[in-house]
């Protein structure tokens, strides 16, 4: 379950889940990206090992590790959304940091319509 939990996140950049697999997931995502910027073979094998498809471990050895590359850690965040209605579980959403730094913010407030006046 994990490992397609980290598969979807690495392919789509978010994934929604419950807190509890939110920080499991964390962490084998977060090591998939530090082998992926190692590069080498054996850090390509060793990805594989978790990573289901070879599409989102190419994607991870190119596009993610130089995305990645000045940075330590922390490549994922976990926010949190609130209760399920179903079951009562808490539900996050994690996603790879730097994912919502491409699209234009929206501004929130009341800043925004006083100008307009």
């Amino acid at each position: 379950m994990y490992r397609n939990l980290v598969t979807s996140l690495l392919e789509h950049g978010s994934v929604r889940t419950t807190d509890a697999k939110a920080k499991g997931v964390r962490s084998l995502a977060e090591k998939m990206i530090t082998l992926g910027k190692r590069g080498d073979l054996h850090a390509r094998r060793r990805a594989m090992r978790v990573i289901r498809t070879r599409e989102v471990a190419a994607k991870v050895f190119d596009e993610l590790a130089e995305r990645f590359r000045d940075r330590e850690g922390g490549y994922t965040r976990i926010m949190k959304l609130g209760i399920r209605s179903g079951d009562a579980a808490s539900m996050s959403i994690i996603e790879l940091v730097g994912e919502d730094e491409d699209a234009p913010r929206k501004k929130k407030g009341r800043a925004s319509a006083k100008k307009s006046d």
